[in-house]
C-alpha cells in the first residue's frame, strides 16, 4: 500500500501556524503538482492564497468540531479526496494523542511535526495550560516560538520543551521572522571543578544539558543526590540514579535520569537514596535510542531523602 505523508503544524490560535505553513507551501518544495490536501481545524485572522493553492493542486477542507476529527474522519478524505500527501493546520487545544497513539487508516503516516509558538504569549499558557502544553510538544520534532524578543528567557523557553520533549528542536524567531540565537545557557554550578556538585535543586537542568552538552561533561566528574532505580531488564552492573520530575502538572510525573554502570551496583537497593560520584562518558545505548551520557560509578554514600522530592527542568 502506497503511504501517504502527513505534515502536521500544531498550535493555539494566533500562534502564526498559517503564516508558517503558507510560507512552506509558497516555498517551492511541493510545487511538483501532485496532489494535496490542506486540513485546517480553525479559522484564524491570517488566510491562505486560494489561487496559489489550486495551481499546486491542493484542496483545501475544514473541519470545525474536535469530535469529528478522528481516524474515520481521515480515512473518508483519502477517499474522497485521495491524495498524495496532507497539510494539517491543528489547533493546540485539541488533544490529537490518538494520531500517534493509534494506527492511521490507509497508509497515511506522519511525516513530520511542527509546533509554532508566539513567544510573547507563552509565559501565560504556561501558567494557566501546562497540561495541554504538555500534549503540544509531546510529539513535536521542532517547536518555532515566534514574536520573541532578546529580553525574553528564551533558555527558560527551551527547557520547558525539553522536559517535555527531550528530541525536540526549538528555535526562535523575532517579529520579523529573523532568528535568535539565546546563546549558550550557563548553569547554576561550577563546571571548572574538579567534581561538578549538583545541588538537588539544580538536578532537572543538570540533566538536560548533560543531553544537550556534551562537550562540558565528557570525562568529567558529577555528584549528586539520587534515587536508585535497578531492573532485571538492566544489564548486569547498571542501574539508573535519577529523580522524580514534574513535567507540566502533579499529574504528569516522571522518573528522569541516566545509565549508570558500577562495581556496587549490588550493594544497592531499589529506591534508595545515595550521593553517587561519577565520571560521564558519551556512547550509544538501545534505551536512549541515541548517544547519551552513561555514568560510571565511582563511590557512593547513604543519604537521607530530600525534603523536596520533586525536581523541575526551569
Amino acid at each position: 500500500m502506497r503511504q501517504i505523508p502527513i505534515y502536521l503544524i500544531s498550535g493555539f490560535l494566533e500562534s502564526g501556524k498559517t503564516c508558517f505553513l503558507r510560507d512552506v507551501l509558497e516555498g517551492g518544495d511541493f510545487d511538483d503538482g501532485q496532489k494535496g490536501l490542506l486540513i485546517l481545524c480553525e479559522e484564524g485572522e491570517e488566510e491562505y492564497d486560494e489561487t496559489v493553492l489550486d495551481g499546486m493542486n491542493i484542496e483545501v477542507i475544514t473541519v470545525d468540531d474536535e469530535e469529528e476529527f478522528d481516524s474515520d474522519f481521515l480515512q473518508k478524505c483519502v477517499k474522497q479526496y485521495n491524495p498524495k500527501r496532507v497539510f494539517m493546520e491543528t489547533n493546540g487545544v485539541w488533544d490529537n494523542k490518538w494520531m500517534f497513539e493509534q494506527p492511521l487508516p490507509a497508509g497515511l503516516v506522519i511525516a513530520q511535526v511542527i509546533t509554532v509558538v508566539d513567544g510573547s504569549t507563552f509565559a501565560v499558557y504556561l501558567n494557566n495550560m501546562r497540561s495541554i502544553l504538555s500534549n503540544l510538544f509531546l510529539y513535536t520534532e521542532m517547536v518555532i516560538f515566534n514574536r520573541c524578543t532578546e529580553e525574553m528567557d528564551l533558555q527558560s523557553y527551551r527547557r520547558t520543551v525539553r522536559g517535555l520533549n527531550p528530541r525536540a528542536m526549538v528555535y526562535f524567531e523575532d517579529e520579523e521572522g529573523d532568528p535568535i540565537d539565546p546563546g549558550m545557557d550557563i548553569p547554576p554550578y561550577d563546571l571548572n571543578a574538579e567534581i561538578i556538585q549538583i545541588e538537588d535543586v539544580d538536578y532537572g537542568l543538570w540533566y538536560l544539558d548533560a543531553f544537550e552538552n556534551q562537550d562540558r561533561y565528557d570525562g568529567r566528574k558529577v555528584r549528586f543526590r539520587a534515587k536508585v532505580m535497578k531492573s532485571k531488564r538492566f544489564p548486569e552492573g547498571m542501574f539508573v540514579p535519577g529523580r522524580n520530575a514534574m513535567t507540566c502538572c502533579e499529574d504528569d510525573i516522571r522518573f528522569v535520569g541516566c545509565l549508570c554502570r558500577s562495581e556496587f551496583t549490588d550493594l544497592l537497593k531499589s529506591r534508595q537514596w545515595i550521593w553517587l560520584t561519577a565520571q560521564v562518558s558519551y556512547v550509544y545505548q538501545e534505551e536512549y535510542g541515541e548517544e547519551g551520557p552513561v555514568l560510571t560509578g565511582l563511590s557512593f554514600e547513604t543519604a537521607e531523602a530530600p525534603e523536596e522530592d520533586l525536581v523541575y527542568f526551569t
